[in-house]
Formats: C-alpha cells, structure tokens, sequence
C-alpha cells in the first residue's frame, strides 16, 4: 500500500493531529463564547446531527438478526460495560499515588465505561471473517460515567435523550421512508460522522488551549499511551482464552466477533457523551486524551492481528469441520 493511499485511508486519525494543532495555533475561535459558539452548534448541533446520521445508516433488519446471537451479546455486554471499567477502576486504585496527572486517570475510566464502536470492530471483524456482534447499551453506560460527573444526572440524562435518543430514533424514522434511496446511493455515513466528530474534538482543545493554567507533562502522557496498548493487548489475549475454552460453545467466528467487540471502543458515542456529561469541567480536553489514543490505537493493533487471528480461525474451522465429518466404514 502506497505512503498516498495509507493517508487517504487514515485521514480521520491525521484530521484529529490536525484540529488539535489547529486549536493549539487560534484557540479563540472555537472556546466557548467565541465566533463558532460551541455551546450551541457542538453541544446541540453537532452532537443530535452525528446521531440523527446514525439512525439514518443502522439497519434495524441487521440489527433484529444480530440480537439472536444473545450468548455472544451477553458475553461481550458484561466484559465490555462490567469486567472492562471495574478492572480500570481497579488498576487506577494503584496509579492514584503515582506522579500520573489526574485528569487522565479521569480520561482512562471513562474509556473503560465507553462500549464498542460499530464501525472499527465491525470492519476488523468482517476482515477476518467473523460475526458481527455489538449490541451497545447506552443506559449502562451513563450510570458509569453520570457517576465520576460534578453534573446532576437528571440534567445529563434529559440533554442526551434530547441530543442522542431523540435524533437517533428521528434517524430511523426517515430512513423507513427513504430506505430504498439510502440503497442505490450509499452516503458515506461514516465520513459525515466523523467530520462533525473532527468539529467537537477541535473546539475541545481551543478550551484548553485558552485556559494557561492546564498543563499536560510528556512523561504522563508517554505512560498513558503506554498504558492503553497494554491493556489492549492483555484484554484482547484475555477474551480469546475465555471464548476458546472447552465449554465455552462459541463457534471460531464467535471467537473472533468477541475478541474485537468486546475490546473496542467508541470515539463517536465517546467524545459527545464526555461532551455532555463533563459539561464545564476546564479539563475536559485532557480527560478525552486517553479515548483520542484509544482509537487509533485499536485500530492499529487490530489491523496488525488480522492475518494472525484469520489464520487461526480458518485451522480452527477446518479442524472441527473434519472432527464432525462421519467416520466411514473400512470394507473388509
């Protein structure tokens, strides 16, 4: 793959370098109260118009033959929104008393309350071969993270079914009437999300940028991202042993849909939610740090362990198929 084509492919990750040099060179354009203001075109606009795109794109038929898969959902619902925050929560008892900044402490709770993004874990599981297996439930996920918030619940709770439930479920309503043109056309969904997505990560860092008394350390920050792909690595490693056991009954496919799903996760659901529910915290920036390495993180890491996990699935396939073939009768 050529250095021109790598760009085109990865021009969300090198579009979020961009808005944060961006913010860090012309902070007052985006800071709250300034010319875009951001209190209202981010926090209402911005964030109902990704999840308006996303009702238009979700495949409710899709979605229905998804949720008949209910032992892998299962399986993914309690590692991604139970084991996954209460070991960060737990692991960060130990950082608390490190030189680590705190804020992104912060920021890595709230990565492990995020749940999986359809998009990444669902490309990488079909590269593979997998099943596509993500059921996101946003109501878990917001007593995690209403939890760790200074915001009254109740006040969190009506802006995201204002900004999120409402536009999303509008998304849907339109999509039933205009189903069969959204087929022969094909918008590119994702690329809309993630230009509005590139708006509220801009206008984030111009708040911090403007504010001279945040100050982010190298040595935190290499530690952080350090952190992130361990723990990567290690939960991935982790779902395969617990899908693989004997008595597990997950299909190699399953295997694969778990392994991805369960690990991911999201950018898109993430930024607008911190948006929201850390609505006037001055830190917010540094807390989004850790979910903004978190996703090209995986990416990356998925993307290298493609060849490795198909390979393993295709053996894995090939060796139950012939464990089930009928044995046939030696002729005397």
């Amino acid at each position: 793959m050529g250095l021109l084509e790598r760009l085109r492919k990865e021009w969300f990750i090198l579009g979020i370098v961009l808005v944060i040099a961006v913010a860090r060179l012309e902070p007052t354009v985006g800071v709250k109260g300034g010319p875009l203001k951001p209190e209202i075109t981010i926090t209402y606009i911005a964030v109902s118009a990704i999840f308006f795109n996303s009702g238009l794109s979700l495949k409710t038929e899709e979605l229905t033959s998804a949720l008949m898969h209910v032992k892998l959902h299962l399986f993914v619902q309690i590692f991604t929104l139970v084991f996954f925050p209460t070991a960060i929560w737990l692991f960060l008892q130990l950082l608390s008393i490190t030189p680590i900044n705190e804020w992104l402490l912060k920021g890595l709770q709230t990565v492990g309350c995020m749940p999986p993004p359809v998009s990444s874990a669902v490309i990488l599981t079909k590269a593979v071969g997998g099943n596509e297996g993500i059921v996101i439930t946003p109501l878990l996920l917001l007593l995690f993270l209403g939890s760790s918030s200074s915001v009254p619940f109740t006040s969190i709770f009506s802006q995201l079914f204002m900004t999120v439930v409402v536009p999303l479920i509008i998304g849907q309503i339109v999509r039933r009437y205009i189903k069969d043109w959204l087929e022969r056309k094909k918008p590119p969904f994702g690329a809309i999300s993630s230009c509005v997505l590139l708006m509220i990560i801009y206008t984030t860092f111009c708040d911090t940028f403007a504010n001279p008394n945040i100050d982010l350390d190298k040595f935190s920050l290499i530690i952080i991202v350090f952190i992130i792909f361990s723990v990567q690595m290690s939960f991935m490693f982790l779902t395969f042993l617990f899908s693989t056991r004997n008595n597990s009954s997950f299909t190699p496919a399953d295997t694969v849909a778990i392994i991805f799903c369960s690990t991911h996760k999201s950018l898109t659901l993430g930024i607008p939610m911190l948006k929201i529910v850390f609505a006037g915290y001055e830190h917010l920036s540094l807390i989004s740090v850790p979910l903004l390495i978190y996703h090209p993180a995986q990416i990356l890491l998925g993307s290298l362990l493609v060849p490795t996990i198909k390979s393993w699935m295709v053996s894995r396939q090939k060796a139950l198929k012939l464990t089930r073939q009928p044995k046939t009768p030696v002729k005397v």
